[in-house]
């Protein structure tokens, strides 16, 4: 399963790439939200917010940066906003039917179901009553911000900027002063490497599961959903983050620009599995005859044939075996003299339920 975006038509001036106040302050709250998923921020979350009011209100909005993250929080026009303050002053010029538009999908939190137009989303109507029962039949916590949506989107809006305001105040705006410089730093090489190389050339070496497809300029980003974006005319805006991974995202809703939200080199860790590789580490571990080889390689090199003989196998059966494993990253080989000694890749093995856990969440 993959988004798959078409780069065909876009020029130099057309990909614009730097970091966003207000998509950092998003990923921050979204990592506050649900800690159990971000196990490397436990040390960030346990500190950032102290007041327990301001936890309540931010876990009432919570729905806006769970996975499905809501459109309002990522750029929506060129050129790129310098400051929170800026990005916060225009969400508080949106009128009531352009926040609307922005925030009630990101409230159902899901592309599976349509979402009915601003304009169909008044208080009383047949399309607003539905809405705010698909979002409750969801969870409570969503069909209780449905309805106050719906009933009085800008006092929702002025709450929300509120509550923005006292994050940034609480821990974002002294966090952002440490992340935003290697950021910045990160966009200017990208924005360099752009100059000289291709589009799909970049965003392929720049996202770590990314690969080039044909035919055209196209590039596979290896999500849990099935999609293709055509983003010419829009321009791409490449938002990077400190705070994002182990999640990649993909905005293609609003016709102002396509945005992907993405974890800054040196935030990440050095190995992200694709959704094949994790399947083909995973289904080398469901053979008995593997998890045996496997711990009598956790204590020490092994040769082939001194894993025939303990297992009471042929040399050809170990073999294969031993490929698989390899092939899936769990062993490493390596040559002493005229023999072959393996041992298990224990860091692998260690990081396994991370990996997966990181996999599913991108």
């Amino acid at each position: 399963m993959s988004i798959v975006l078409d780069l065909g038509g876009l020029g130099p001036k057309d990909l614009v790439v730097g970091p966003s106040a207000l998509s950092e302050l998003m990923a921050s709250l979204h990592v506050l939200a649900e800690p159990e998923h971000h196990p490397e921020a436990t040390g960030w979350t346990a500190r950032a917010v102290a007041d327990p009011a301001l936890r309540d209100e931010l876990l009432l909005f919570a729905p806006l940066w769970a996975r499905f993250r809501c459109r309002l929080f990522f750029p929506r026009g060129l050129p790129l906003a310098e400051s929170l303050g800026e990005e916060l002053t225009a969400l508080a010029h949106l009128t009531a039917e352009d926040f609307l538009g922005l925030v009630a999908p990101g409230v159902l939190g899901t592309t599976a179901q349509p979402v009915p137009s601003a304009r169909e989303l008044r208080p009383d109507t047949a399309a607003a009553q539905e809405y705010v029962r698909r979002c409750q039949r969801r969870s409570y916590a969503r069909g209780e911000l449905a309805r106050q949506l719906v009933a009085a989107p800008l006092e929702l809006r002025d709450r929300l900027l509120s509550a923005l305001r006292a994050a940034d105040s609480a821990f974002f705006a002294e966090d952002w002063r440490t992340l935003r410089p290697a950021l910045e730093e990160h966009a200017r090489e990208v924005r360099r490497r752009l100059v000289v190389r291709p589009p799909v050339d970049v965003l392929t070496e720049l996202l770590p599961t990314a690969v080039r497809v044909g035919p055209g300029e196209r590039v596979r980003l290896d999500k849990l959903q099935n999609h293709e974006v055509r983003v010419a005319p829009r321009p791409l805006v490449l938002v990077p983050s400190a705070r994002v991974w182990p999640h990649l995202t993909v905005k293609n809703e609003h016709p102002s620009c396509v945005v992907v939200h993405y974890a800054a080199r040196g935030t990440t860790p050095d190995e992200q599995l694709t959704v094949r590789d994790l399947h083909q580490r995973l289904m080398a571990l469901t053979s008995p005859a593997r998890m045996e080889l496997c711990r009598h390689l956790l204590g020490e090199p092994i040769t082939t044939s001194e894993l025939a003989h303990r297992l009471g196998s042929t040399e050809p059966q170990v073999s294969r075996s031993l490929r698989v494993l390899r092939e899936a990253g769990l062993i490493r080989s390596t040559r002493d003299g005229k023999l072959v000694r393996h041992r298990l890749a224990t860091d692998v093995i260690r990081r396994l339920g991370h990996d997966v856990l990181a996999t599913v969440g991108r």
